[in-house]
């Protein structure tokens, strides 16, 4: 999902937002005609990565000829590290322990499908994907079409693709295991809602800031094809430094349009069918990316018992209390641990708050954390190049947290991209699970 500005959720009125966008689409539309940017080859479609191979007859198979054709077209680009690189961005699978409880009728008694967020790869599912493994569940994890390549892929590519290859994936993983889970990281938590909605083999779901609600202005993100065929930058809502290896910086105005369509499809269908099976789910209430509001109010709709959110907040005291889906989401099921809250600043830290992105990665990830190689600095690019350096050249000066207001208010801020409270998660994960028998 793009780093700031145009598609951050916000509670204003959508009347507001939408005069405000046709302002600014016309401002944009001025500003391109005149001085148009530069679009780079990775700004075009590569050619790789669309919808899945459906005579691939296992998934190892599907593994293997998706690292070659990362290797083939990141080699191409004469990337530095390809082999990182390709690591990183492929799918992967892992098996549990031996010895572990295995199942009557198939190999393993449980698996999880995981789907990393739009713009993601599989890499922020890693740590995810460990866990499950250490806790006797088979895993495979996808990688979506037009992910992993070059920002330019998703100048095309259709949530329906997405959707297929979880599709896919699932098929595959029932296979092997009698009881399959879904786990979906922002827009993989999107889809894997809708798979669930859609077969009866899903046994329950892990959804990580899950996008039920995005901005409004995304649902205007389609109309750049009346323009963009002239101005081909303006196919783009943002274009940025592409710096980071396992994760888009630059966003197509395609990929805000199919999330919009993405998310109608999936609300449509909760207001025809009821989701039964047990949820966890894991957000932040700064999220500026989706709306928490809608995932709180999605939990407090859940019927099984054992669904909980897990809620990470700057203000404790204000959730607790007087927050009215809090109330709803209590009020069905009576005083229960549906809703658990954590406190998301860390003052020693710098942290000010957790992000949308800070959800399912640990503090010692060698890439995203406390001391990762790379830090998120691209909401400053290419507005305040000064702030871009500032933060890119001195990390551990940098405050983190969500960009919000105000935080960017604060000083110069880097987007969190890990959860200081990981192993917390993990430990009301293993419970949910526990829960489960």
């Amino acid at each position: 999902m793009p780093s700031q500005g145009k598609l951050r959720h916000n509670p204003a009125d959508v009347p507001t937002q939408f005069w405000s966008l046709r302002l600014e689409v016309v401002m944009q539309f001025i500003g391109r005609v005149l001085h148009p940017p530069v679009l780079e080859p990775r700004h075009y479609p590569s050619g790789y990565n669309r919808s899945v191979d459906v005579d691939r007859p296992c998934f190892a198979d599907y593994v293997a000829q998706t690292r070659d054709m990362l290797l083939s077209i990141h080699s191409r680009a004469g990337a530095i590290n390809v082999d990182k690189i390709v690591d990183g961005n492929v799918p992967f699978e892992l098996k549990p322990p031996v010895p572990y409880p295995g199942a009557s009728n198939k190999t393993y008694r449980r698996g999880v499908l995981l789907t990393h967020g739009l713009s993601d790869s599989p890499y922020f599912m890693r740590h995810l994907g460990a866990f499950f493994q250490e806790n006797g569940f088979r895993v495979m994890a996808v990688l979506l079409p037009g992910h992993g390549t070059q920002p330019g892929d998703l100048l095309d590519v259709s949530w329906q693709e997405w959707s297929g290859e979880v599709a896919y994936g699932v098929d595959r993983l029932a296979e092997e295991v009698e009881e399959v889970y879904l786990a979906g990281f922002s827009a993989g938590g999107t889809l894997s809602v809708l798979q669930c909605l859609r077969d009866k083999r899903v046994r329950g779901l892990f959804l990580f800031s899950p996008a039920f609600r995005i901005s409004a202005w995304a649902a205007l993100a389609r109309f750049h094809k009346i323009y963009s065929w002239l101005i081909p930058s303006g196919k783009w809502l943002e274009l940025k430094p592409d710096h980071d290896i396992y994760k888009y910086e630059s966003f197509p105005k395609n990929a805000a349009a199919q999330m919009y369509a993405l998310t109608r499809e999936v609300n449509n269908l909760l207001h025809q069918y009821n989701v039964d099976i047990p949820v966890f789910a894991a957000a932040s209430a700064d999220d500026t990316t989706v709306a928490t509001s809608a995932t709180i109010k999605f939990i407090a709709h859940t019927r099984h018992p054992s669904s909980k959110l897990v809620l990470y907040t700057t203000d404790t005291e204000k959730f607790s209390s007087n927050l009215p889906e809090r109330k709803r989401a209590v009020g069905e099921f009576g005083e229960t641990a549906k809703l658990e809250l954590v406190n998301s600043v860390f003052s020693e830290q710098r942290i000010l708050s957790f992000s949308h992105t800070s959800i399912v990665l640990p503090a010692d990830d060698m890439h995203y954390g406390a001391s990762g190689e790379y830090s998120n600095c691209a909401h400053y690019y290419p507005d305040d190049i000064e702030k871009f350096v500032a933060c890119n050249n001195n990390p551990k000066e940098d405050l983190q947290g969500e960009l919000t207001d105000k935080n960017l208010k604060a000083g110069i801020l880097r987007r969190l991209m890990y959860n200081p409270s990981f192993t917390e998660l993990k430990t009301s994960m293993r419970k949910f699970i526990d829960d489960l028998s």
